[in-house]
């Protein structure tokens, strides 16, 4: 799930993992930039037909069509778990924020025990690629569930 995505080419290369994968891959609005961009499509290439994916108009209406028993986690620096820490089930949602702000304080707030973050070790390094911690987490969440539905 991609909060307010800046970068079309970072969402484009986050479809073409969830159509790899068969991840849901869920948009939040406001983007910055439209869904018919040449960037986006072109990261995505021919991907975005494989992709099941859902568009929100804000955080509130995504969060109000959740079902009681789904977990968010929240990938963001600072966090006070590892990625690798915590138990990932199928009706988990993997959560990231714009590229230039991250996810809203309020919400890793409101959950701060299910923040997570993916170890740096250069404090220079201002932060990873979007698209790459997304596919840092998600195989992380598919290796602990045995990589079910591999071809």
């Amino acid at each position: 799930m991609l909060l307010e995505p800046e970068i079309p080419p970072n969402t484009g290369n986050v479809a073409r993992l969830c159509a790899a994968t068969r991840s849901k891959l869920h948009l939040i609005e406001p983007f910055g930039f439209t869904l018919d961009d040449k960037q986006l499509k072109r990261a995505g290439m021919d991907y975005w037909q494989h992709v099941e994916w859902y568009r929100w108009s804000n955080w509130r209406q995504f969060t109000e069509s959740l079902s009681p028993d789904v977990k968010l986690w929240f990938v963001e620096s600072e966090g006070p778990k590892n990625y690798t820490e915590v138990a990932y089930t199928s009706n988990d949602y993997l959560v990231f924020g714009r590229e230039t702000a991250g996810l809203p304080r309020n919400i890793l707030d409101e959950n701060r025990e299910r923040w997570l973050r993916i170890p740096m070790f250069n404090r220079q390094a201002r932060s990873l690629n979007l698209s790459n911690c997304v596919a840092i987490v998600l195989f992380e969440a598919l290796r602990q569930q045995g990589f079910a539905g591999e071809m």
